[in-house]
């Protein structure tokens, strides 16, 4: 028998718990949950025989270490900045480790000496980054085992709502951290390169340069740039690829109207309002519009954007219960971004019976014998529920998945490692295949620009 210790057991573990115990009898496995809360656990795991919840925090080090040693292999479901102290100790006890978080300067130290234990620590094995990285390189080693020359590759993914369950001005629900929606983009400049030029977006001008791409049977979507699209081009073999973007996909309007936000000022975390707790919806918004003894915040701040009153815009802020006089912020000390993330919430929160969706869509240009092609790719995942989403199941069954076939030895490739070498992705994404997680691909005319061919200005 063999134990996989889960450690944390949040909203993406759903797909991955129900993975791992379908498959526990026939690869004598013993599923192990650690979470503060084992209750979080024992719903999912529904009292099956080979399976243990128990009490596990993250800061006790004897109930960290106790469970880690218990373990053949252990799946880190932690919020990314703790994977590092499970790392130490699953290095330290040669113990194989699995996470679908971006890997760290902290975890990437740790490379030479996961090599020389001759361990394996899989990160970015979720959706993004996991299945995005694993979809990209399959299409990538396929041109250049070709003899094709990249010139292009565009990527992005979003978590939104799905089309049944899309109730709202916004067409927009929260489906995953809502923190993270509400600070996206900060801390940085987004970077990029456009057919041969680096290109950069500042903040406050993020989500009002956008680019729109077509799904088929889903219809039109925006994409806005993430903060650096330039982190995996060594990575993917793509140091002279022309154009290289990465980016965040939203229904079309929605960057529009978050960019009302950020003009306000809605979305700054860096520091903290007095008298939040206290502060009703209408007294937040008033905070950042004019003084004026006369006009009411709702004439105030549109003027300040610059909106009529029958200007679909106008009536995406007033969907939101922003100027309601009763209801107040609640939380001591906060941030604006604290305080939006309160009001979204409350209009943003998938309802019981709705069901949100993954969409994610690439673009390959290249050149082979001397003619230009492209190909676009794209896929697009429903959930069943709000307990089975398909931000879990993405999530989720990308990690069960590689934890299975590092057990099995069938990946065993050691160090600190993401998912772009074939013999790690291509088993993993013919198994996605079998749960309806497919990309469809087609040849479109290309799009790009031929430096050799072409003296636009970029």
């Amino acid at each position: 028998m063999r134990t996989i210790l889960l450690i944390g057991a949040g909203k993406s573990t759903s797909y991955l718990l129900q993975y791992l115990l379908r498959n526990a009898e026939k690869e004598q496995l013993h599923i192990l949950v650690g979470d503060k809360d084992p209750n979080n656990a024992i719903e999912l795991l529904n009292n099956h025989p080979l399976s243990t919840a128990i009490k596990l925090d993250i800061f006790n080090e004897q109930q960290r270490v106790n469970a880690i040693k218990k373990a053949d292999l252990v799946i880190s479901m932690l919020p990314a900045r703790f994977h590092i102290q499970v790392a130490k100790d699953c290095l330290a006890y040669g113990k194989n480790m699995v996470t679908a978080s971006y890997v760290s300067p902290d975890m990437e130290q740790l490379d030479s000496q996961v090599k020389n234990k001759g361990l394996i620590f899989l990160n970015e094995i979720g959706v993004d980054p996991g299945i995005d990285h694993m979809s990209a390189m399959k299409v990538i080693d396929e041109i250049r085992s070709k003899g094709g020359k990249m010139l292009m590759f565009e990527s992005s993914t979003g978590g939104l709502v799905a089309p049944e369950s899309d109730t709202n001005l916004w067409n927009y629900k929260f489906t995953w951290n809502p923190r993270n929606v509400v600070v996206a983009g900060q801390g940085g400049t987004a970077k990029f390169i456009q057919e041969g030029k680096f290109k950069y977006i500042p903040y406050h001008r993020l989500f009002r340069r956008t680019e729109f791409i077509d799904i088929e049977n889903y219809g039109k979507f925006e994409v806005y740039a993430n903060r650096d699209s330039l982190k995996y081009r060594n990575a993917y073999g793509l140091k002279d690829t022309l154009t290289l973007f990465r980016g965040t996909i939203r229904r079309v309007g929605f960057s529009k109207a978050w960019d009302m936000f950020v003009q306000l000022g809605l979305t700054d975390d860096s520091y903290t309002l007095d008298n939040s707790e206290r502060m009703t919806y209408r007294e937040f918004i008033n905070t950042f519009l004019p003084y004026s003894p006369t006009d009411s915040v709702e004439l105030k701040l549109r003027h300040y954007l610059k909106i009529d009153q029958d200007d679909i815009m106008w009536g995406k802020l007033t969907e939101l219960d922003l100027f309601n006089q009763q209801k107040t912020i609640g939380i001591v000390n906060a941030t604006p971004a604290q305080a939006l993330q309160k009001i979204l919430e409350e209009k943003w929160t998938l309802d019981k019976d709705d069901k949100d969706m993954i969409v994610m869509y690439h673009k390959f240009g290249y050149e082979l014998e001397g003619n230009n092609h492209q190909i676009d790719s794209s896929m697009v995942a429903i959930g069943k529920d709000t307990k089975y989403t398909a931000m879990a199941k993405t999530v989720g069954l990308p990690l069960g998945i590689a934890a299975l076939k590092i057990l099995n030895k069938q990946i065993t490739t050691t160090g600190v490692i993401i998912p772009i070498l074939k013999n790690v992705y291509q088993p993993i994404l013919e198994e996605l295949e079998n749960h309806d997680i497919i990309f469809k691909e087609k040849e479109v005319p290309y799009i790009g620009y031929n430096p050799l061919k072409d003296a636009r200005t970029i």
